[in-house]
């Protein structure tokens, strides 16, 4: 009982750290403290006149922006607090001998590399690959524990008698991978400030095509630069990044309503109860992002597009676990009253 409310507590966290860490990168204050782990010499933000004092003699020619560097370190306060709770959530995984061993001691292992690239964007200076990678980072963490809640639950519904076969279970699967490189491209698409350079819909305005430029705009390791705040490619790059978004943003709608009507013919309550909740979040998704380009991309629309990514992939993480349960488990079940329901110990 412990470890699962350890783990619902993990994931209200996850959620509220991704929060923060897209409010901050969108608020432009990924570098509100110039060094890490405190900011300016500090465990805090400088206050008073001696904390300010040092902190100009550390970091001259730098201006210590209050509204900024707090925003960074409440962000880090809350990824710290995170990490403490992964450890011990992995400590007592383990001697429960609950979800195994590899998923509480990967848990652990992406918290660290989480921390590195927390430390890596600040002393990189917002390296656009970094940038992403840090995003990913707090989404694989965000999906791990739910997977490690629903094993330690241990009450997943299953429905065997509408088996999806190999068939669902593989589009589920490359749904799951299409969003989660759709993900990776707006991560792209923000840690290189191309979210603004189309501004008409479906694709983008004038004639784009003459300007994309894959090459650029798909370069992991970007030429060195003191700093890579606000972008450092040209117009043809970022709007090449851009158009992928949008047409990568497409083809996984296309693919996952292809999914939601394989779940809904099956038949099962549990499968169309998904299916509803992924179109829920699809088309708020849809809704949010046609949103930021109509009104320039509001802090807090495009916060909420990334916190209802999140919100999908764990949903289609769900779809999957539920799926290959099914086939796994077979008939060996306890089937409820109803009979349309069953569950697995």
């Amino acid at each position: 009982m412990v470890l699962k409310r350890l783990l619902q507590l993990s994931l209200v966290l996850t959620f509220t750290v991704i929060l923060l860490g897209a409010y901050t990168r969108l608020a432009d204050a990924g570098l509100g403290c110039p060094d890490w782990p405190g900011c300016y010499g500090q465990i805090g933000v400088p206050n008073t006149d001696s904390e300010l004092a040092q902190a100009r003699e550390l970091y001259p020619g730098l201006t210590v922006e209050a509204d900024k560097a707090w925003l960074e370190m409440i962000h880090r306060y809350f990824a710290g607090s995170l990490g403490l709770l992964v450890f011990i959530i992995t400590a007592l995984a383990l001697a429960q001998r609950k979800g195994g061993r590899i998923l509480p001691v990967a848990i652990s292992v992406v918290v660290i590399f989480q921390a590195l690239l927390g430390m890596w964007t600040v002393t990189m200076m917002l390296m656009p690959v970094i940038v992403m990678g840090h995003l990913l980072g707090g989404f694989t963490l965000f999906c791990l524990l739910a997977l490690l809640y629903w094993r330690v639950n241990a009450r997943t519904l299953v429905v065997p008698q509408y088996n999806v076969g190999v068939t669902g279970r593989s589009l589920a699967f490359v749904a799951f991978v299409a969003v989660v490189g759709q993900i990776a491209l707006g991560g792209w698409t923000s840690s290189n400030y191309a979210a603004l350079m189309c501004t008409e819909l479906p694709i983008c305005q004038g004639d784009w095509k003459q300007y994309l430029d894959f090459p650029t705009a798909f370069q992991l390791i970007q030429p060195e630069r003191y700093s890579y705040e606000f972008g450092t490619l040209d117009y043809g790059a970022r709007m090449t990044i851009h158009v992928s978004h949008r047409i990568g943003a497409m083809f996984v709608t296309a693919l996952l309503l292809t999914l939601v009507v394989y779940l809904v013919k099956r038949g099962s309550y549990q499968y169309r109860k998904q299916a509803f909740l992924l179109t829920v979040l699809l088309a708020l998704q849809i809704a949010l992002g046609i949103s930021n380009v109509m009104f320039g991309l509001p802090l807090a629309v495009a916060v909420a597009h990334n916190l209802v990514a999140a919100l999908l992939l764990v949903n289609i993480l769900y779809v999957n676990h539920l799926l290959w349960r099914t086939s796994r488990l077979g008939q060996n079940v306890n089937t409820d009253l109803m009979g349309k329901e069953a569950y697995y110990e």
